[in-house]
């Protein structure tokens, strides 16, 4: 597992950034993190980071933003998402191996993730807009600075 320190959305946005480097291009990427941790600011510096020149917002109400840069991007919010019947209906499991599929509120979908998926886990950090991120699985177990 690696941990980042981030002590401003600008500084989010880099790691995102730097973690999009290491993708491949069909990964799995789970957040973990309550409101306002900073996931959607992640992954703006994802999407920037695979080329993506889209305004990146949280898919709240629409449920899955696409994103298109050197692969699909799908950014899923799981918030209201209340079991393995509503992945269904939202096609999820449709979009995997197709792009980077990055989810918000992986806690409600645990059981439905793949086991090879990233998982990054977000903490309030010392300050207000201090967060920690513990980064684990996939391929990004080498040190990406921020």
């Amino acid at each position: 597992m690696q941990k980042y320190i981030s002590n401003s959305p600008e500084q989010t946005e880099s790691l995102g950034r730097r973690l999009a480097s290491a993708l491949k291009g069909t990964e799995v990427i789970a957040m973990f993190g309550g409101l306002g941790m900073g996931k959607t600011a992640l992954t703006r510096g994802i999407a920037s980071g695979l080329g993506a020149d889209d305004c990146v917002s949280s898919p709240t109400f629409a449920l899955v933003n696409e994103y298109e840069g050197r692969c699909k991007i799908y950014h899923f919010d799981m918030y209201r998402i209340n079991g393995i019947d509503d992945l269904y209906a939202i096609g999820f499991f449709d979009y995997l191996d197709t792009g980077v599929i990055i989810i918000e509120w992986s806690e409600n979908i645990i059981d439905a993730l793949p086991d090879d998926c990233i998982k990054i886990t977000i903490k309030p950090g010392d300050s207000e807009n201090s967060r920690i991120f513990c980064v684990e699985g996939g391929s990004l177990d080498e040190d990406i600075s921020i």
